[in-house]
Order: C-alpha cells, then sequence, then structure tokens
C-alpha cells in the first residue's frame, strides 16, 4: 500500500478485516495531508472566528462578545489538532489494526514489486501474493507565471502551518482552499487580497461565489475577479503580484491555491507502462485500468479530490482486494459495498467560508449539460422560521435540481450560516435517489433550518 494518508488507511483496514496481510509505506507522516496540512488544521483555524461570529448574531448574545480573537491561542489549538505534527497516535493506531509499516519511498518496480528507500538509502523489497494500492495523494499545483517560483510561494501546507500570521496575504485562486484561507487570514488580523481568474467556486452554483465574494469584501478584503496574474516578484520581505488589469498588488506573502497535481511523479509508474505525473485512472472497483493487481484510490484517481471521497473509494478497493484474494465474487451492482460509484453523481462538500456553502450532485448547469430535463427550485432559508431563531437577519439561500423525468433529486445547494449540518440529508436524498413523493413524508422537525426541505417541496408544487 503506497500512501499512509487516510484512503491509504482505509484500504489498508479494510484488507485486513478482510483476511489479509498489509504493509503500509509511507515517506513522511502517517495520517497523511488531510490531518497535518489540509482539512484538520484549516478548519481549526477557521472555527474561533466562526464561533464569534454566531454570537455576535444573536441578540444578547452579542452583547457578551467584548473582544477579539486571541490568535496565538488558535494556532496553538491549530498545532493540537495537528499533534504538532508528530504522527506517534497515528502509528499506534496502525500498529492496533494489525498493519505493517515501512518508513521510505515506495517505488513500483515489477509486477506486485515495491521497492522502499528509506532516508539512510537502505532498501526493502516488498512483494505482493494478490495487490499492490496506489494512494500517494496530491500536491498543490503551481503555475508556470513568470517569477512565481522564484517568489517562495505559499502552499496550502503553510497557510495551514503557519506559526505566525502575516500582515498582509495575496491569494492567487478562487477555489476552495483560496476562499478559506482569505477567511482564516481576514479574521487573524491579515490584510488579504484574493485575485481570482474567474469568479469564486467555479462549478458550483454561480450564486454561491456571488455570497462568498460579497462576504470576503464585507469583511474587508480585497476581491478582483476575472484577473490574471502575470508576473510576481519577491524583494526583500515583500512579494510583487502583477495582474492583466493593470494593477500591482503588493503582499508580505502570496498563496498559490490554484489546483492540485498528482504524487506520481516518483512511484515507478513507468516501470509498468504508466507515465509518471499522470493521474491513474481505474474503474469502479478501484482497480487500475489493464491490470488485474494494482489498484489506486483518492486524489490520484482525480475522481473527486476529497477526502471523504477518497476514504469511500478506499473501503471500496479495500473489500474488492479481499474478496478477489479469496475468490469471492465481487458485486457490481449499485448499491454493493464493492464499487464507488457515488463518485459521479452524489459527491457532497462544504467549503467552510462565511457564509458556508454545502452541496451535492449536479448543479442546474451541469445537469442540462447532461441531457436532463430539469426544474430549479429556489428558497431563501432566511424565511425558514428556524433560520430566524438561529440568527438575527440570517441570511442564506437553498437550490434544489429536480430530474423532471425520473422525479427525484439531482443536486442541492445550500448557502448561509452553518448549512454543512444540512448536506448529508441533501445527500442521502441524492444517492438514494428518493422519489420526490416520499420525501414529502419526510417531515423535518420545527422549528429547524432543516425545514427548507419542506419549503423547498412546496415551492416545487407536487
Amino acid at each position: 500500500m503506497l500512501g499512509a494518508g487516510p484512503v491509504g488507511e482505509n484500504v489498508a483496514d479494510r484488507a485486513v478485516r478482510g483476511g489479509l496481510t498489509v504493509v503500509l509505506v509511507e515517506k513522511e507522516l502517517v495520517g497523511g495531508e488531510c490531518t497535518y496540512w489540509a482539512c484538520m488544521p484549516s478548519k481549526a483555524l477557521l472555527r474561533p472566528a466562526q464561533a464569534v461570529r454566531a454570537a455576535r448574531q444573536v441578540a444578547g448574545a452579542a452583547q457578551a462578545v467584548t473582544g477579539g480573537l486571541d490568535v496565538q491561542a488558535v494556532l496553538d489549538r491549530r498545532d493540537s489538532f495537528t499533534s504538532n505534527w508528530k504522527d506517534d497516535g497515528q502509528v499506534a493506531w496502525v500498529e492496533g489494526a494489525g498493519i505493517s509499516l515501512i518508513r521510505g519511498q515506495g517505488r513500483l518496480t515489477g509486477v506486485r514489486e515495491v521497492t522502499v528507500t528509506a532516508a539512510d538509502g537502505t532498501t526493502t523489497v516488498l512483494t505482493a501474493r494478490h495487490a499492490v494500492a496506489v494512494a500517494t495523494g496530491s500536491d498543490a499545483l503551481v503555475p508556470d507565471i513568470e517569477g512565481l517560483r522564484d517568489a517562495d510561494p505559499w502552499t496550502s501546507r503553510e497557510a495551514t502551518s503557519a506559526k505566525e500570521v502575516p500582515a498582509s496575504l495575496a491569494i492567487i485562486g478562487g477555489g476552495v482552499v483560496a476562499t478559506e484561507m482569505a477567511t482564516a487570514y481576514l479574521s487573524l488580523g491579515s490584510t488579504v487580497t484574493l485575485i481570482s481568474r474567474s469568479g469564486l467556486l467555479a462549478g458550483m452554483e454561480p450564486f454561491a461565489g456571488e455570497a462568498v465574494a460579497e462576504a470576503l469584501r464585507k469583511q474587508g478584503a480585497t476581491v478582483l475577479l476575472d484577473t490574471e496574474t502575470t508576473r510576481v516578484t519577491r524583494t526583500g520581505e515583500e512579494v510583487a503580484i502583477e495582474t492583466s488589469g493593470g494593477t500591482t498588488v503588493t503582499a508580505a506573502e502570496v498563496l498559490v491555491a490554484t489546483g492540485r497535481t498528482p504524487r506520481t511523479r516518483d512511484i515507478g509508474l513507468d516501470v509498468v507502462g504508466l507515465k509518471p505525473g499522470d493521474w491513474i485512472s481505474t474503474d469502479d472497483t478501484m482497480r487500475v485500468e489493464g491490470f488485474d493487481w494494482l489498484y489506486a484510490a483518492g486524489d490520484v484517481t482525480h475522481r473527486a479530490l476529497l477526502t471523504h471521497q477518497g476514504k469511500y473509494q478506499a473501503r471500496a478497493a479495500g473489500d474488492v482486494i479481499a474478496a478477489r484474494a479469496q475468490g469471492t465474487p465481487v458485486s457490481d451492482a449499485p448499491w454493493g459495498k464493492h464499487v464507488a460509484t457515488a463518485d459521479h453523481s452524489a459527491v457532497p462538500q462544504v467549503t467552510f467560508t462565511d457564509p458556508e456553502v454545502a452541496s451535492v450532485g449536479l448543479t442546474a448547469a451541469a445537469a442540462q449539460k447532461a441531457g436532463i430535463r430539469v426544474r430549479v427550485v429556489d428558497y431563501e432559508i432566511g424565511q425558514v422560521a428556524g433560520a430566524s431563531v438561529h440568527a438575527d437577519g440570517y441570511q442564506g439561500k437553498a437550490r434544489m435540481v429536480v430530474d423532471e423525468d425520473r422525479q427525484v433529486v439531482a443536486g442541492v445547494t445550500f448557502v448561509g450560516p452553518d448549512v454543512s449540518e444540512l448536506l448529508q440529508a441533501a445527500t442521502i436524498a441524492v444517492a438514494g435517489e428518493v422519489p420526490i413523493a416520499r420525501l414529502w413524508h419526510a417531515v423535518p422537525a420545527y422549528p429547524t433550518i432543516s425545514e427548507i426541505w419542506l419549503r423547498l417541496l412546496e415551492t416545487y408544487g407536487r
């Protein structure tokens, strides 16, 4: 098993539970990107300000909030989430699960063969009886912008692990990492400029990116949309970012958040006829096309670059590897545990900005492009009684995309405070293909924000 992040751990755990012996190979920290440089530290940075903002939106509580964030306490709490970038706890879990661990750079060197090179240069050759799985993840993409690499830019790793908050931060990008880190560093006291070559949160419903852009501006950020970065220069303690609009932005640090690239350049793909540095294509059992022994899961597959989807793929892969090793028939039914079909139509995602954006399934545009006859239903979440209890002047929007021919929900998007907690219900509706007629009988409790489901159905009118 190449890679001991959440995905690799889950493949290994399921395979061990299925009766196999598994060796994890990891060159960095056991627990991977999500644990130390992505999901967990980023949310730890975001949550304190979110809690303060929530209190300030409720009369009575607002009067009790008299100070700002304790920045050092926020950073210290973040450090506790990462165990100060030590993986002792994760290693103990691996050992307790009956999984072996070898540290070093693993490379494919033959059929079912992996050679691991340790930090001291010693090598260990591993030969699998049944399968090799790749879950090495992805790295931040640094685009070919003049001067950018020489300017020592931050990536998501530096942004989530910084020991000090820069006085000013320029962010190149408009996706999830860019908007979340803009939100976090504004709350920590940085002057933030966000430069995006298009709108924000492209690929989501347009109103989501528009709401986040408006909120960032209200919080004091400069948001430059439809703007290319043409050149970056670092001079001493300052970085200058030149843009296509003729504006030059100066900041103490520049964060590049323009996408991800697969961590497959140095794992021996060429030995088995695959191209180093490419994404790895798999079927829904996570087996690499053209091989009966090679599997991949997580970011490297480019199916859905989200930790929860990677773990979902990993569970399928581990179960499949164990089943095939024991000669058990592998189910390809949509409800079978051996396939990762949700990657195609029921991927949930939360962007922890202010406001939050929670979505699952297809946007209206994506559904129409797929040839689905859709009806779009919008509703202001603030008009729901539970939202008014939750926060004074609650602002938010919900959209339900209905497949009119099949009479099921094809996609849902929520924008507003704490809408992430609405997402699992939407995911069940989309993944379970619950008929609209049955959703009418899923009665939401009053007064909760979940009553948005009733209002959406009433607006739909059937």
